[in-house]
């Protein structure tokens, strides 16, 4: 019942105000008591099922801003919903992807995908089946029984972004998901991410160094400067879609990465 009613609920909010972070702010308290900025007037609206990433040199606060979505860390002043809801701790309306899969070694794929059931104390028998059906769309079908340690870095992190949307979460966060792979594997994972992406109906902000990874996967790159963070551009990304792998070295791309590479070449700053 309360699923349906946080569906229902979800159903009434304004889709193109999906997420909606205004005039955000962030500041730390260091163990000296010294303040840092990590954020200042972060202001952005995310469209629902829209695929938006995040791209800065290091420091720059997109982990921050991702944390903050997730109720993970609270916002210094503003203000942050999702789903029409105020973000004030972790909602079931969110699902995390860390930068590394962070799977538990002692139990299998399948029990890793199930543990947010387990937590949130939602119907085992119910999302079983989800948890199977997530597995078979991710090609991770017949691996259910296997432990970690006997799939590869890409299989791993595939099976946590089942894990992240067993709980069926409206938006899907990922904080630079792919980022310890190598480089074949990263580029195979951003194709299944978008096909993923395109089955599930998901929003997903995304949060990655690379430039050409963005490019390739958003609807919006969202461009922030260094530290304090702020939003430097807004970028609409108008490559045609369904996107295949070629298209990330495409011309058409490249207007897109040589555009954002230069906030970061005038800072002396690299992705």
């Amino acid at each position: 019942m309360a699923q349906t009613a946080t569906k229902n609920a979800a159903s009434e909010v304004d889709p193109s105000r999906w997420i909606v972070v205004d005039d955000a702010t962030k500041v730390y308290t260091t163990r000296t008591g010294e303040k840092v900025q990590a954020l200042t007037e972060v202001s952005l609206t995310v469209q629902r099922g829209e695929f938006v990433s995040l791209v800065g040199p290091s420091g720059c606060g997109k982990t921050t801003l991702l944390k903050i979505l997730a109720g993970l860390i609270p916002h210094s002043s503003g203000s942050v919903s999702i789903a029409g809801k105020t973000v004030k701790g972790p909602m079931r309306e969110t699902g995390l992807v860390f930068q590394a899969p962070t799977l538990l070694p002692w139990r299998t794929i399948l029990e890793n995908v199930m543990l947010p059931v387990e937590v949130q104390r939602l119907d085992r028998s119910v999302y079983r089946k989800r948890a199977m059906d997530l597995l078979e769309m991710v090609g991770l079908d017949g691996f259910e029984k296997k432990y970690p340690s006997e799939l590869s870095g890409g299989m791993q992190q595939r099976a946590g972004i089942c894990r992240a949307l067993v709980s069926d979460p409206e938006v899907l966060l990922m904080d630079e998901p792919f980022g310890a792979l190598d480089a074949m594997t990263r580029e195979y994972m951003n194709v299944e991410l978008l096909k993923i992406w395109k089955e599930s109906g998901k929003t997903i902000v995304f949060v990655t160094h690379s430039i050409p990874e963005a490019v390739f996967l958003s609807d919006r790159v969202v461009v922030m400067s260094p530290r304090p963070g702020k939003i430097e551009e807004i970028l609409d990304d108008d490559l045609p879609r369904p996107r295949a792998l070629q298209m990330m070295n495409s011309p058409e791309a490249g207007v897109y990465t040589s555009r954002i590479r230069t906030y970061f070449n005038a800072e002396g700053a690299i992705d």
